[in-house]
């Protein structure tokens, strides 16, 4: 009876709300591109760049309806999360966790000391790295970028995708609004045609 309801809502257009994304014993939604690491930011920095990838960190938090409009709406577009798992080492940081972690200039402290030294106070945060981190910086004075908050598809894929074409050290350097403005354009262009 279900799958003929299902099917009947489909042939006349209403979709079924997408399935809840994996919640893991932490509160927290899991993606299986998301590492479980010993949380050591020059080590995760460093497996990153051995598979060719860039380090990301996502904070979350238990209960977050931006964090679960992330998991259950962007996300799970497999467009993003292709592209997301194919260029990223993401690591999941939890900003009411307890679990030790170690910045890139040698300060070891809980998740959430250490995100509250960072200055986080929204979830979902991204923290887009660079390839390299010179000494004694910490992750918020490295990053390249930072997306705090919850957003559309093509606003997520286009941040992973500026970073990931490294155009926030471009010479004629496209801030990533120009070219998030430029990418709707385009996209809205390719639908017309």
């Amino acid at each position: 009876m279900i799958r003929i309801i299902a099917s009947l809502l489909v042939m006349i257009g209403l979709a079924l709300p997408a399935a809840a994304a994996e919640i893991g014993d932490d509160g927290l939604h899991k993606e299986s591109w998301m590492r479980e690491t010993f949380l050591d930011m020059a080590e995760d920095l460093e497996e990153a760049r051995a598979e060719g990838k860039r380090l990301v960190l996502m904070v979350e938090q238990r209960g977050c309806i931006y964090c679960k409009k992330m998991h259950e709406e962007v996300y799970p577009d497999e467009t993003i999360s292709t592209y997301i798992e194919e260029n990223f080492f993401v690591v999941q940081l939890n900003l009411h966790g307890s679990r030790e972690m170690v910045d890139f200039d040698g300060d070891v402290r809980s998740e959430r000391d250490m995100l509250r030294k960072w200055g986080i106070l929204f979830t979902p945060t991204v923290i887009f790295l660079p390839e390299e981190v010179e000494e004694g910086v910490a992750a918020p004075q490295a990053a390249v970028a930072t997306m705090p908050g919850a957003f559309q598809k093509g606003t997520t894929l286009d941040m992973f995708t500026w970073v990931n074409e490294k155009r926030y050290a471009m010479e004629n350097e496209e801030d990533f609004q120009r070219y998030h403005a430029r990418r709707i354009q385009e996209r809205a262009a390719a639908k017309q045609d």
